[in-house]
């Protein structure tokens, strides 16, 4: 096998050639009424929009969003 199909099969990767990150991240940025904010990451989408949504519920909460890291 040549060293070429061998880059060519890592540059079809989501991650192209990043090999420090095996996994997609995802901040959740959480901003207060008083213009404070508050982030934290997941690795899992769905465990990101349950905090989202968790957190959205308080009454100090102005919003909530959620971002991919690259």
């Amino acid at each position: 096998m040549s060293k070429e199909t061998n880059t060519s099969k890592e540059a079809n990767t989501d991650f192209g050639n990043d090999k420090r990150r095996r996994h997609q991240h995802w901040l959740v940025t959480i901003i207060y009424t008083d213009k404070q904010e508050f982030s934290r990451v997941y690795l899992d989408i769905e465990k990101a929009k349950k905090f989202a949504k968790r957190q959205k519920k308080s009454p100090v909460v102005s919003g909530a969003k959620i971002r991919l890291l690259r």
